[in-house]
């Protein structure tokens, strides 16, 4: 059985020319996917949008609202960083219908990849930092409300700080979250996770490593979780836009084989997301984010 490889068409939306976050990367993941020979182009699994019902479990129903009818108050968008459309509401019940369903699979089959997802900034009150939805959060919560979890752990090694899934599940005892982040990155005001490791600028691959062994071991004590949602955002890059710890693209390899490798020898399934990457090419940060899907065919049935 091959990776399952979660991809929408629809996971690229039009934001206005120049726009700093490069939406233009979510085709060319699958695109390169395809290339590099890890999938055929009908082998993707494509996912459906969350509906309204399933959103709320994670978001307030007044938010959802003006997310499902693209009508979100302009103060929010302006958080967000751009204006939600038709076509980008869209785009964010996708992300979220791939990351339930990539936890779906990832129960059934011990991993499976989305090539969107990881949007951690969205609280539950409203969205934030390029972050509608908060898919991780739907996904989990949908997850223990059916009862397809009982307990669910977020493992987060997106550059940036993963508030918004921390302020969804800071009164929610079954799931941990875990973020290992930049401390002088955004968001300034960060909110409590289960456990934050906030490391230096420019730390380094083999710095990094040794953190996260110790992250993995603090993580699972919390106790072993049914599900991993692993946030495999690029963003630690060296030569990443916002990015501040110097990883090499060798070095995110490293780390996500470190990460899916420790769970599944503890017989944990993973679901993984992308999280973020930014670059002025966005051909150049999409060809980071395959890295993910390379490192989660090694550990494919």
């Amino acid at each position: 059985m091959s990776l399952a490889v979660l991809h929408h068409p629809d996971f690229q939306a039009d934001l206005s020319p120049g726009h700093r976050f490069p939406m233009d990367k979510y085709g060319l993941i699958a695109k390169f996917l395809v290339e590099d020979g890890l999938i055929a182009p009908g082998e993707f699994i494509v996912p459906e949008p969350i509906e309204f019902d399933q959103a709320v479990l994670a978001h307030d129903a007044d938010y959802v609202r003006q997310v499902f009818t693209a009508s979100v108050d302009g103060r929010i968008a302006r958080e967000i960083g751009f204006d939600i459309s038709p076509a980008v509401a869209m785009r964010a019940r996708l992300s979220s219908g791939a990351s339930l369903l990539a936890g779906k699979l990832a129960l059934e089959r011990g991993i499976a990849t989305s090539t969107a997802g990881g949007s951690h900034h969205a609280r539950r009150a409203q969205g934030a930092g390029f972050c509608v939805f908060n898919d991780v959060g739907i996904a989990a919560a949908n997850l223990l409300s059916a009862g397809e979890a009982k307990r669910i752990l977020v493992f987060d090694c997106d550059v940036h700080q993963g508030d918004g899934t921390a302020d969804i599940f800071r009164s929610e005892e079954r799931v941990t979250t875990v973020s290992i982040h930049s401390e002088k990155n955004y968001p300034v005001r960060k909110v409590a996770s289960t456990l934050d490791i906030g490391l230096p600028d420019d730390v380094g691959d083999d710095a990094y490593l040794e953190v996260l062994q110790d992250a993995l071991s603090q993580a699972i004590a919390f106790g072993a979780p049914d599900l991993v949602f692993y946030n495999a955002g690029v963003d630690p890059h060296e030569d990443d836009r916002l990015g501040r710890l110097a990883l090499s693209s060798e070095g995110l390899a490293r780390r996500d084989r470190t990460v899916i490798g420790f769970f599944r020898r503890h017989g944990i399934p993973v679901a993984c997301v992308q999280g973020g990457g930014y670059s002025s090419d966005a051909a150049e940060a999409a060809r980071r984010h395959t890295i993910i899907h390379h490192v989660a065919a090694e550990f494919a049935p």
